[in-house]
């Protein structure tokens, strides 16, 4: 069982497709999280429905379409993804090129084939929806269920988390790249993720 630092804290995180590693350790930190997808849509906020990978070469963004919104006020959670071209295809060679030779791939990737093949728009109409898939075998990977749902908002958690490097796979490459979404640390270092995130947690609010 994870060690909690704020067992009563419920921390609302921002809305984000395979977020970033810093999110994660909010989430750790805390008794309860989930991201709020209740804000008001802004064609401006790319973040929201793509994420940042390391490949050969280094940084590479993968981004899910959406579709254009018969009005700009609606919320995020509303947003529903474009089903023009086999964007899943590119975001599934693209995981399997730049992760393929880390030690945990091979472990996990049939966990996330159903956001990544044919039929995901099907079986995930919405951003929220897909996003919402992702994040749920992302957290059971880590150990972060939780059966709160609620509690006190801890406003110190939004503080800036700097990352200490980790294991990657073309670190003697390429160096340690940081900003990376969380899928970066699930495949480079499997059960030792949580390790990592209970210590950066640790050092960012303690």
């Amino acid at each position: 069982m994870r060690p909690i630092l704020f067992p009563e804290c419920h921390e609302k995180l921002s809305p984000r497709l395979c977020g970033g590693i810093e999110e994660y350790v909010k989430a750790w930190a805390c008794g309860s999280s989930a991201m709020d997808w209740t804000g008001r849509f802004d064609k401006r906020d790319k973040d929201t429905h793509r994420f940042t990978i390391a490949d050969t070469r280094g940084k590479l963004q993968l981004t899910v379409p959406i579709a254009k919104p018969e009005s700009s006020r609606i919320r995020w959670d509303e947003v529903e993804i474009s089903t023009h071209g086999a964007w899943w295809d590119v975001h599934r060679v693209a995981l399997e090129s730049a992760y393929g030779r880390t030690p945990y791939f091979e472990f996990y990737i049939d966990r996330f084939r159903p956001m990544l093949t044919t039929g995901v728009t099907e079986r995930f109409p919405k951003l929220h929806a897909l996003a919402t898939a992702w994040d749920r075998e992302i957290r059971d990977i880590l150990g972060l269920t939780s059966d709160r749902t609620e509690g006190d908002p801890m406003p110190h958690l939004g503080r800036e988390i700097s990352l200490k490097p980790y294991r990657q796979v073309r670190g003697d490459k390429l160096g340690f790249i940081a900003g990376l979404s969380i899928l970066d640390l699930v495949f480079n270092l499997g059960p030792e993720a949580q390790l990592y995130l209970n210590e950066m947690a640790e050092e960012a609010f303690m």
